[in-house]
């Protein structure tokens, strides 16, 4: 579990992160520089998902590669599908990250919301709706290692 004391939201006990994968973790299928060892550092604090419409057809290398479970969505409501899995998993113990449209209401539902720019393009609206902007998956899986930069960006 990650504890953070936000000054102007409270206590957070974070015990999920949920990762949207391509344009976020992955870019084209294939997972960005570095990702394994990163998701391998926070796999201890918190229990990682994966949720995909697996666009590519490449999860189950990825979820081999990084040891996480995927959950793949459906095609169709790929918004809503991921939105009520945060709530379901609690989405006050959650945080998301993810950067296309289909993630907007994952961001939004979850305690914290990280966007991440993408080669792929990033919407608006995840922008919109998430609490913090970073400029890839890799920066967004540091934040969450270093959890500290998340309360001195969201601190008011």
């Amino acid at each position: 579990m990650i504890e953070l004391s936000i000054p102007g939201h409270g206590i957070l006990k974070i015990e999920y992160l949920v990762c949207d994968v391509n344009g976020t973790l992955a870019v084209d299928g294939i997972l960005l520089p570095g990702m394994i060892s990163a998701i391998k550092t926070i796999k201890d604090r918190v229990k990682v998902y994966l949720i995909t419409a697996n666009t590519h057809g490449k999860q189950d290398s990825i979820s081999t590669d990084l040891d996480v479970e995927s959950i793949i969505i459906n095609k169709g409501q790929e918004a809503k599908q991921k939105g009520e899995f945060v709530e379901k998993l609690g989405k006050e113990k959650v945080i998301a990250i993810g950067q296309g449209l289909n993630d907007a209401e994952m961001l939004e539902n979850a305690a914290i919301g990280i966007c991440v720019l993408s080669e792929e393009g990033t919407s608006t609206k995840s922008i919109n709706a998430a609490d913090i902007v970073v400029k890839d998956g890799l920066q967004a899986i540091k934040l969450v290692q270093n959890p500290m930069r998340m309360v001195a960006t969201l601190r008011r």
